[in-house]
């Protein structure tokens, strides 16, 4: 049942960002060690391999989990 729940909440955040964003939307980016990559997304969120909300951003390799995403503000870049 557990699985299901987090899948559900998995889609729903993909649902969601790609209703909110387009791709070409500035973020910002919580990287692996720690800091912090102004860039764009370079498609829609998707549900990596059934179980992880994922984009996929200009100048990174991979793509990165939605919940290390946001959205720039105008204060950001």
């Amino acid at each position: 049942m557990a699985h299901r729940r987090e899948k559900r909440a998995e889609a729903k955040l993909v649902t969601d960002w790609n209703a909110r964003y387009h791709v070409g939307q500035a973020v910002a980016v919580q990287r692996d060690n720690g800091s912090t990559t102004y860039t764009k997304t370079r498609s829609q969120a998707e549900l990596l391999s059934g179980h992880t909300a994922v984009v996929w951003l200009e100048g990174i390799s991979g793509c990165y989990d939605l919940r290390r995403v946001f959205a720039a503000t105008a204060e950001g870049k």
